[in-house]
């Protein structure tokens, strides 16, 4: 088959030079975008929350009045139905705000953050608490995980969609890979 590739790929390698307290920093940080990312997601769910049950409740107000309560009816119509939920704005304005403002400024210093000291990698800290948490040479352990094309060895043109083992469709480079190579670094790991 071929050779076991041990460690992290080069993205996921800390460059030379970089100190245990700058990824430590990194990490922290990116931790902190994902509590972030965590939020978003449920701005999101407040926006179409609300706008759903603005939404309901046409129906609410079609059900009352046809029950007789036209004064409630009216009531929830005309005060209720389309209110701002804060003062001058409905849902997607704050999603906007916050997407334009708070969201992208941390995106922005995240990436500013890895792109000065560790030329742009992401996870570094998890990628080396993994290398200390695996047990290496077990199966499920593996450091990365292992594709394969689909078809001839070398066969497959570039540009061209590939399959991995896992079910997965990746696009051939052909400058990233020689015919007969596959793997996740520039000239594959392993020979078919």
């Amino acid at each position: 088959m071929g050779q076991q590739v041990n460690g992290p790929d080069e993205q996921h390698r800390r460059p030379d030079g970089v100190s245990d307290a700058t990824v430590a920093a990194l990490g922290k940080l990116s931790e902190a975008l994902e509590c972030v990312e965590r939020a978003r997601g449920h701005l999101y769910s407040l926006h179409q929350l609300i706008g759903h049950a603005d939404l309901m409740l046409d129906d609410a107000v079609e059900q009352f009045r046809a029950a007789g309560h036209q004064q409630l009816a009216d009531r929830i119509d005309t005060e209720l139905v389309g209110r701002n939920v804060i003062a001058g704005r409905w849902t997607f304005q704050i999603v906007e705000d916050f997407d334009d403002g708070y969201h992208a400024l941390f995106r922005e210093l995240d990436q500013q953050a890895r792109d000065e000291l560790v030329g742009g990698r992401r996870h570094l800290y998890e990628a080396e608490m993994k290398e200390r948490r695996r047990s290496q040479g077990r199966p499920g352990h593996e450091a990365r995980r292992r594709r394969r094309l689909v078809g001839r060895v070398g066969g497959t043109p570039p540009g061209r969609v590939v399959r991995d083992d896992h079910g997965g469709h990746h696009q051939r480079d052909a400058e990233a890979e020689q015919p007969g190579l596959v793997g996740d670094e520039p000239g594959g790991d392993r020979r078919l």
